[in-house]
This record gives C-alpha cells, structure tokens and sequence, in this order.
C-alpha cells in the first residue's frame, strides 16, 4: 500500500483559500457555546411577558406548569418523552436532528422561578406563531444547593406536562448536547 504525500500549504495558498471563505461570506466563529437564535436577557420584552402575563391572570396559580418537588436527572442523562399516539418516523427524526427547530430559548443564568415563566412564554409565542419544533437550553450545572441540575430537572418536568408539547429529547452535540432539548410542538389547531 502506497502512502502519498501531503506537503504543508504555503503562505500564497493560505491567502488565498482565506480570501475565497471571506468571498464567500464565512464569519470567523467567536464562540463555540451554542446559539438558541436570539440573545439571553431581552429586557424589553422581558417586561413585555411579564406585564402581558400579570395583566392577563392577576392572580400566581395562573401557570400551567407545576413548581413542586420533580425527579432530579444527572447532568449527562439524555431527556426523552413522546406522547403515545406520535409515530416513530417522526420521534426518530426528533433524536437525530433531522427537524429543523425555528426558535431558541436559553435559560442559563435564569432563577427557577424566571426559567418557568420564560419557558411557559416560550411555548406560547411558538405556539402562536405555528411553530413545529423549537430549541431549548437547559444547562446541565448544578448549585450548591441541590446534588442535581435544578433547571435541567424542572425543564424535563414542566415540558411533560405542556399541553402542545409533543415530544422532546436531548439535543445533538452541535446543539447543545444533554444541555439542550428538542421541542416538538402541536401546531394550533391540531387535534
């Protein structure tokens, strides 16, 4: 078996392979933590959900999400829920990445409580918007306080009991890995 032999591009050839990728529009990447599409805090519009909220159920017990005690989960335990009657075609596309999610939403650096009202708006502005599949990180750190991930525990909790949510399961490495889910939404108006 015959090797060949690779010889070390040269400066010119470098140059000019950085040109074509500029040419071409390829940004040099900053980061290489996962992008849900849109920045974490929006203040704005925080306060936006959060007076549409208050204005529309004055009263706390208006969410659809429980806030009690939730199986804790361990930070590389991959999430995975469907509801029976979803066909296995698409739960496998779900795992495998294969639908492509619309709309992301990071919840580092959230309290419990800001993390179940951000997702719960979340949901509900994908819902509106006829979304079928959105991204959600989680994280999987814990606090001191707890020996588990406390958000991640809550997320794979609450997301079991939205009413729209279909399926959803630990995202690809690309995406966030067992730090991020994958959402599958009933479309409004779907029975």
């Amino acid at each position: 078996m015959s090797r060949r032999r690779h010889h070390a591009p040269d400066e010119e050839e470098i140059s000019l392979f950085r040109q074509a990728l500029e040419d071409a529009g390829v940004k040099r990447l900053t980061s290489d933590r996962a992008d849900p599409g849109r920045p974490r805090r929006d203040t704005d519009r925080l306060t936006q959900r959060r007076n549409a909220a208050t204005a529309a159920a004055p009263d706390a017990s208006s969410s659809r999400t429980s806030d009690g005690r939730v199986e804790p989960v361990r930070p590389s335990e991959a999430l995975d829920f469907a509801v029976p009657d979803l066909p296995y075609r698409t739960r496998s596309a779900l795992k495998r990445g294969q639908i492509d999610w619309e709309a992301g939403l990071d919840l580092h650096g959230y309290t419990l409580d800001e993390a179940r009202h951000e997702l719960e708006a979340f949901l509900r502005e994908a819902r509106d918007s006829r979304m079928r599949c959105v991204l959600v990180v989680h994280g999987k750190a814990w606090t001191g306080m707890a020996d588990h991930p406390v958000i991640k525990s809550h997320v794979n909790a609450w997301l079991r009991e939205w009413p729209t949510v279909l399926a959803f399961c630990s995202a690809r490495d690309v995406d966030g890995g067992t730090g991020a889910v994958y959402v599958l939404l009933r479309r409004r108006g779907e029975a």
